[in-house]
């Protein structure tokens, strides 16, 4: 006889803080004809190699981490899951700047301005 199994949902691979989730929601209101969410990726660039980058999206893809929100539906490129597994993303605001702050425990380093990172 076989033990009864049972699943538990997977938690996300990046936490949304209540300011990107607002933010989110802020861009969808907004948002071009046709999109269907936001999604964030890690594109190669900068000075340690990647970058994340925050897009609208028209297409979902089989592949992509999908999050939803209050807001819109929030996306995660199936090919950069496994460098944000276990981040935080949050939106800051001040005087000067305005931007999606990211708390990315699998980073090792990143450049001088903070553009970019290593994995």
């Amino acid at each position: 006889m076989t033990a009864p199994t049972s699943t538990r949902a997977r938690p996300a691979a990046v936490t949304l803080t209540p300011s990107a989730q607002q933010r989110i929601a802020e861009l969808m209101a907004k948002a071009p004809e046709g999109t269907i969410g936001v999604k964030l990726s890690t594109p190669r660039r900068g000075c340690s190699g990647l970058a994340y980058s925050v897009d609208y999206v028209s297409e979902e893809s089989p592949l992509d981490e999908k999050i939803e929100t209050p807001g819109g539906t929030f996306y995660i490129d199936g090919a950069s899951v496994l460098y944000l597994v276990g981040s935080t993303m949050e939106w800051r605001e001040d005087d000067f700047t305005a931007g999606f702050v990211f708390n990315n425990p699998n980073a090792t380093g990143s450049c001088g301005c903070g553009e970019s990172f290593t994995v």
